[in-house]
């Protein structure tokens, strides 16, 4: 599975993007995916998580009910809408995924990265 992500760029604070994840291969529909992220200095974070049929969903407490992770098996495609962007969710946005879990991702059990995508949240 090769994973490219999309849709970072520079927004103001309170604004919104959505970042896509764009999935080669055909099993996506059997992998759990999600997002992490990296700033400046600081280590690679969970963001949000979604099971294989999109069934179950978990977010860190720093977006929930800011963010909402969503996937479209049918387009090998998972999305992460950002809604009341803070200057602290400024950083590296990564995609992944990983067949060893049917519900979430954890950091140190993923088996397919993405490139990353930066977002930055100006005040």
């Amino acid at each position: 599975v090769q994973l490219q992500a999309s849709g970072g760029g520079l927004v103001q604070a309170g604004g919104s993007l959505r970042l896509s994840c764009a999935a080669s291969g055909r099993t996506f529909s059997s992998y759990a995916m999600g997002w992490f992220r990296q700033a400046p200095g600081k280590e690679r974070e969970f963001v949000a998580s979604i099971s294989w049929s999109g069934g179950s969903t978990y977010y860190a407490d720093s977006v929930k009910g800011r963010f909402t992770i969503s996937r479209d098996n049918a387009k090998n495609t998972m999305y992460l809408q950002m809604n009341s962007l803070k200057p602290e969710d400024t950083a590296v946005y990564y995609c992944a995924a990983t067949i060893r879990s049917p519900t979430t991702v954890v950091l140190g059990r993923i088996d397919y990265w993405g490139q990353g995508t930066q977002v930055t949240v100006s005040s």
